[in-house]
């Protein structure tokens, strides 16, 4: 159920939610999305888009 904006979500996150937000948001699945942030983290700039992420995207 995509939702009407980008939020992080309260409940089902395991970090900060911004997978979860970002799954929900569009449609996706969140398990695809954690795995294209550990993706990547391991060959790019993973970490500072989750980070950047989690301080700009308001909590649900």
């Amino acid at each position: 159920m995509p939702s009407n904006g980008l939020v992080r979500p309260r409940h089902g996150r395991v970090i900060a939610g911004v997978c979860a937000g970002l799954a929900d948001h569009y449609g996706w699945s969140r398990g695809l999305v954690r795995f294209l942030f550990v993706i990547f983290g391991l060959f790019g700039a993973g970490e500072i888009a989750y980070i950047i992420l989690w301080i700009l995207m308001p909590k649900r």
